[in-house]
Formats: structure tokens, C-alpha cells, sequence
């Protein structure tokens, strides 16, 4: 029988949190544990150091207009994937950390995290999304209709 598997989306503000990190060793005991990491801050903080305009979140999430936008939200996300690889593997804490973009066809795809949950949903035996206590509610009622998916808030 092959373990029960479970993916978690966390915004790049908890990943290194310790209640977000004791949960995962919990997790981790008994499921394959797949972590999509996030990064909406640190990617606002980078692309204003840019100089890159701050454009509205569309229903998908983030816009990008250019292969140099999406590299250095990329860029962004893959130290925040680091750094929580980094942290796990210091915990001895065994789960795989993938950041919410795809390369299709060479062509750098974002995808807005949520997004990620959704389009994971039917592959994993339950979700989790690791938000803070601030967005909580709304994102309660975002994934209300999927029952696999549990929202909890750190911070």
C-alpha cells in the first residue's frame, strides 16, 4: 500500500515559522509531504527594489508583462525554497518544496498558489493552506466547497 500523501501551500511570510515547522515534522510522520512555498511579499519588496510597477492581482493571481518580471519573481521564489529546504533538512524533516511556477515548453508559467491547491486537489489525499491570521477568513471561504483542503493560519 503506498503512503497517503498531502500538499501544503504556505505563504513565504511562515514558511521558517516554528509552529509552521512543528507541523510539518507532525505531518511528515505519517504522509509523502509536499510543500508549495510562496512569496508575495518578498516578490512586491523585489520588484519595487526594481523599479518594476506593482500591477493588480488578476483572478489568477499576479501579472507579469515580461520574461524579466516572471525570472526575478522566479528568482524570489527559489530563495524562499531555499531557505525552507535549508530549515527542513536542519530539523531532519523529510518533504519535498516546490515553488508555484511551471516551465511549460521553456515558457515560465506563474501560478497563483491557491491556484496550485486547486490544481493539485485531485492527486492528493488531503491539502492544507498555511495563511496568516489575517487572511484566514477569506481564504476559509475560498476553498469552502472542497473538502479535502483545510485552512489553518500561524502568526
Amino acid at each position: 500500500m503506498s503512503r497517503k500523501s498531502v500538499f501544503v501551500k504556505v505563504s513565504g511570510d511562515l514558511c521558517l515559522l516554528p509552529e509552521f515547522v512543528a507541523r510539518i515534522e507532525k505531518i511528515a510522520r505519517e504522509y509523502f509531504v509536499v510543500i508549495c512555498v510562496g512569496g508575495g511579499t518578498q516578490i512586491n519588496k523585489g520588484f519595487e527594489k526594481a523599479g518594476i510597477a506593482l500591477e493588480e492581482y488578476g483572478p489568477l493571481g499576479r501579472e507579469t508583462k515580461t520574461f524579466e518580471e516572471r525570472q526575478l519573481a522566479r528568482d524570489i521564489l527559489e530563495v524562499n525554497q531555499a531557505r525552507l529546504q535549508d530549515h527542513l533538512a536542519k530539523e531532519k524533516i523529510t518533504a519535498t518544496v516546490i515553488i508555484p511556477v511551471l516551465d511549460i515548453g521553456s515558457v515560465l508559467c506563474h501560478v497563483n498558489g491557491d491556484q496550485m491547491v486547486r490544481t493539485c486537489y485531485l492527486g492528493f489525499d488531503h491539502l492544507f493552506v498555511m495563511t496568516t491570521p489575517d487572511r484566514l477568513e477569506q481564504k476559509k471561504k475560498d476553498f469552502a466547497g472542497l473538502p479535502k483542503v483545510q485552512v489553518l493560519s500561524f502568526g
